[in-house]
């Protein structure tokens, strides 16, 4: 008896030991002040500034740009919730997540299987791509991310790629093996959206396998994140995610990453080290964070899916 007590001590002294050991090298603690929670504006419904599941947003100056997913349309707010225009009914089937380059929106059209392009003020201009599982086609596209020389850069969800595009639609290269879901051998598992920095670098949500992937101009991957070696470990800590919804590059440079089960964002330097998160966690609905955008002023506005509306954190001091 004394020599079995001594085995479980002494293995639960070593699984106390690793535990702490994967928290120090795993769990990183906040780099920054934390983020308060501003406004919240939104209801169920199909009115100017209602919404029906919000899936993407984007912001450009002192607007804030809205997919609004069930509705079909895309809503157009000032910095305070006030609402500005709509757009889109028409054209759009089911937007997703967005992004702005050159004084156009970009809008990953989810059930058309196209990429919809608008003026900021709300003009149709063109379609990118058609539904296919070829190069330069999309089934079920999630997000889109445009380049300053205007490649394209979409998540195709259900077939497992990231498509990298010129602006009239050729297709020039891809990530994932395409209808192949997977966590290794350059394999992605349903990504959803894609952001580019300024220096080129592409980053893709592989909301899945519940990472971050960072590509260089070349091609290559620069660096991932997310959990344990990032291997497709979820989990609710510091740096680590439980699906990845959406993901953005703001204007400080910071990646900005919607936790969808984990009711958060969190944010990152470029090279994926762990500086804050924040989001509602309620007794009520869940999937709070859907998608997230940063404004000029550092003030994040994110979509929560679950209580169609929008939130504004302001940065801490």
């Amino acid at each position: 008896m004394k020599a079995l007590l001594k085995l479980a001590q002494w293995v639960t002294v070593m699984v106390l030991i690793i535990g702490g050991i994967t928290y120090l090298v795993w769990v990183p603690s906040p780099q920054e002040s934390a983020y308060t929670l501003a406004k919240t504006w939104g209801s169920k419904g199909d009115s100017a500034g209602q919404f029906n599941e919000p899936t993407g947003i984007a912001v450009k100056g002192n607007e804030v740009f809205v997919s609004d997913g069930r509705n079909h349309r895309i809503q157009v707010f000032d910095v305070n919730g006030n609402a500005l225009r709509q757009f889109g009914a028409k054209e759009l089937e089911r937007p997703m997540n967005m992004s702005i380059q050159n004084n156009e929106l970009y809008v990953a059209d989810y059930f058309a299987d196209q990429i919809k392009v608008f003026s900021l003020q709300g003009e149709y201009r063109r379609s990118i791509g058609k539904p296919g599982k070829g190069p330069g086609e999309f089934t079920i596209p999630g997000g889109v991310a445009v380049s300053n020389n205007g490649d394209l850069y979409v998540a195709g969800f259900t077939q497992q790629r990231v498509q990298q595009l010129k602006a009239d639609g050729r297709f020039v290269q891809q990530w994932g093996v395409s209808g192949e879901a997977g966590t290794f051998g350059g394999k992605l598992r349903y990504p959803t959206d894609v952001a580019v920095s300024k220096d080129g670098t592409l980053f893709i949500a592989d909301g899945y396998n519940d990472r971050v992937l960072a590509i260089d101009a070349n091609g290559e991957i620069l660096t991932k994140w997310g959990g344990p070696f990032a291997m497709n470990i979820l989990g609710s800590f510091n740096g680590w995610f439980a699906t990845i919804t959406g993901i953005s590059v703001g204007p400080s440079g910071n990646v900005f990453v919607a936790d969808f089960y984990n009711d958060r964002v969190q944010k990152f330097t470029p090279d994926g080290t762990f500086l804050n998160a924040f989001g509602i966690k309620t007794t009520g609905p869940t999937h709070t964070s859907i998608a997230v955008a940063e404004a000029d002023d550092g003030s994040v506005f994110v979509a929560d899916y679950a209580n169609h509306q929008i939130q504004k954190w302001q940065p801490g001091k």
